[in-house]
């Protein structure tokens, strides 16, 4: 499974995503305003993906303040986002690549023809829209959080 993903010192992919609660969100939308983490994981309710996602939650000033918006993407749809949101206590958007099924995932190279989901893609994007940091990681390989704090600090 090769996957071309995006490079560090390209313009990330601009996309309009309904969030947990119906919401589009548009990436444009913090251009000029906040750095994003964009984090793509497989699947909500899933043991490596409920880890992260709550990793997450528990360090949340670091991701998500005046400087920084974090995003997190997978190809659930926003029905069963916002029930594995409220479960877990999510307070950050959860947004649905389900259809057209990937096309942003795809987008940042991170869909997986085979599974029919998004591999753990993490891009940290300045607030120029550039891609200033990135890491892909297999199905299995949960990411360690420290690493998106250290770039953000190089922002």
């Amino acid at each position: 499974m090769a996957l071309a993903g995006i490079t560090t010192g390209t313009k990330a992919p601009d996309f309009e995503l309904k969030n947990q609660h119906g919401e589009t969100v548009k990436l444009s939308d913090f251009r000029g305003e906040k750095n994003v983490v964009l984090l793509f994981y497989p699947f909500a309710f899933t043991g490596v993906c409920t880890g992260e996602l709550c990793a997450l939650r528990d360090e949340l000033p670091k991701f998500v303040n005046d400087d920084v918006q974090l995003l997190a993407v997978s190809n659930d749809s926003p029905f069963s986002l916002r029930v594995f949101a409220e479960q877990e206590g999510l307070e950050y958007p959860l947004l649905s690549d389900f259809w057209p099924h990937g096309e942003t995932s795809r987008a940042y190279g991170v869909f997986d023809e085979e599974k029919g989901c998004a591999v753990r893609g993490t891009f940290v994007i300045d607030k120029e829209g550039v891609v200033r940091w990135t890491v892909v990681n297999g199905l299995p390989d949960a990411r360690d959080l420290n690493e998106y704090v250290t770039a953000l600090e190089t922002l």
